[in-house]
């Protein structure tokens, strides 16, 4: 069996979009959709000849792209900021012109973290930094999605995913920042509007969040490697012996872009561990973490053991 059968690459031949495909969780998942078979245009605002608000030079969408076709897809970089209608526009007309079709598009763009004000109440936080972050985290979701929507649904079977922090069940509570809350709830609702509007034209839109994501930037807070994370336990935060790398997302969102009964999740909102459980996905060291579990047991009132939740 040769690396491009169907069994192994089920996205062969299908065309994916990755908005915010730079680093983190973005990034991992247009190298999983492409490591299906997929060619994925991957887009964002660091480039190797520019860099964005988040100053990581070292983290750009041609790496992306490389990473991609060396997974065994075809990465296609193109710059892109979300928040300005014309170049998605143009980013969209491009795929149309080169394939005349888009099955995936993944709603990934963030970039708000260096904008959070935790324990500050709504009036006490700088206005334009929280309108900045609804800007980042909704708006860019919803100008791709206007955009790219009419090309996604000419053929039926397209996904949609949105890429958020929390579930619709674990973001019922408080979630330590008004704007930050919105921004979050905001792809969550947004999967579930989309999945009613998507089904009558044959498309599916699901919400996805990691759990306590080791993405490059939290890695580098806390001056540790992928290769060396565990020595953070029992010294970082809480959870984060059950943190995960990006990578055991996007193995779940692969596996669901290539199940033909996907549609049975339409409109949800579901975690990397509700994936791994579903689609038998684990981690790049072989553990499966479910963080999200872990929390809502002990916010349940029970005394859950961590080693039961990896």
């Amino acid at each position: 069996m040769t690396a491009s059968t169907p069994k192994q690459q089920p996205l062969a031949g299908r065309i994916a979009l990755v908005a915010g495909a730079t680093r983190g969780a973005g990034r991992a998942l247009a190298v999983a959709l492409g490591a299906a078979g997929a060619t994925v245009y991957a887009t964002g605002r660091t480039t190797r000849d520019r860099v964005s608000e988040l100053g990581r030079p070292g983290e750009t969408i041609e790496q992306t792209a490389e990473l991609v076709t060396a997974a065994g897809g075809e990465g296609i970089a193109v710059p892109t900021d979300h928040l300005d209608a014309e170049q998605v526009r143009r980013l969209v007309d491009r795929i149309d012109r080169d394939h005349g079709r888009l099955d995936v598009l993944v709603n990934d763009v963030w970039g708000g973290n260096q904008l959070l004000d935790f324990d500050t109440r709504m009036w006490d936080v700088d206005l334009e930094r929280g309108l900045r972050m609804i800007d980042l985290g909704v708006r860019t979701h919803i100008i791709t999605s206007s955009i790219a929507l009419p090309l996604l649904v000419r053929r039926p079977g397209g996904l949609v995913v949105e890429v958020t922090d929390g579930t619709a069940r674990t973001n019922k509570g408080f979630r330590e920042n008004f704007y930050y809350d919105l921004a979050k709830n905001g792809p969550i609702r947004m999967a579930f509007l989309l999945g009613e509007e998507l089904k009558h034209a044959g498309a599916s839109a699901v919400a996805v969040t990691p759990g306590f994501l080791r993405s490059e930037e939290m890695l580098d807070h806390f001056g540790l490697t992928e290769e060396t994370w565990r020595d953070g336990i029992g010294t970082l935060p809480e959870h984060w012996a059950l943190s995960e790398s990006p990578a055991y997302l996007a193995r779940g969102v692969a596996a669901l872009a290539a199940d033909p009964d996907r549609a049975r999740f339409n409109g949800h909102s579901l975690d990397s561990g509700e994936l791994a459980k579903e689609y038998g996905i684990t981690d790049t060291d072989g553990s499966r973490p479910d963080v999200w579990g872990f929390i809502l047991a002990e916010q349940a009132g029970e005394k859950p053991d961590p080693a039961g939740y990896r």
